[in-house]
C-alpha cells in the first residue's frame, strides 16, 4: 500500500483532483471542492471521511482504521500496514468519495457523470 496507490485508485473517480493545499507534500483529494481523501506529507495512510462517527469508532475499535489527526471524528486514516488489502483502501476511498459528493449541488452531481461502484 502506498501514495501511489492511493493516487491510483483517486485519480479514476470523476471529478477527483488532487492539491496541497497546506504544503509539506500533502496529497489532498478533493471533489466538488471537497476533500474526500488526503495523504499526509509521511505517507504512512489515507485520511477518508466515514458515513457517520459511530462508524469511525467501529472500524477503529475494530482495528482496521485509527484516529485521522485534525480531523472531524467521522474521519479515520486507513494505515499502509501489512493485512490492509488493495480492496479494502478501494472501499474506504470509494465510500468516502461517494459521501462527499452526496452532499454537492444535483447540478455539480449531474456535471460530475455516474457515480462510481462501491467495491
Amino acid at each position: 500500500m502506498s501514495r501511489d496507490l492511493v493516487t491510483a485508485i483517486c485519480s479514476r473517480l470523476p471529478g477527483a483532483v488532487v492539491s496541497d493545499p497546506w504544503g509539506g507534500g500533502h496529497d489532498c483529494w478533493k471533489v466538488g471542492g471537497k476533500m474526500f481523501a488526503c495523504v499526509g506529507g509521511y505517507g504512512d495512510g489515507v485520511d477518508v471521511k466515514c458515513p457517520d462517527m459511530d462508524t469511525a469508532r467501529l472500524l477503529i475499535d475494530l482495528g482496521a482504521a485509527v484516529r485521522a489527526p485534525y480531523m472531524h471524528a467521522s474521519w479515520v486514516r486507513a494505515v499502509f500496514r501489512e493485512g490492509l488489502t488493495e480492496a479494502d483502501l478501494q472501499h474506504r476511498i470509494v465510500t468516502s468519495y461517494r459521501q462527499i459528493r452526496a452532499g454537492l449541488t444535483r447540478k455539480v452531481q449531474a456535471a460530475l457523470g455516474d457515480l462510481p461502484p462501491v467495491a
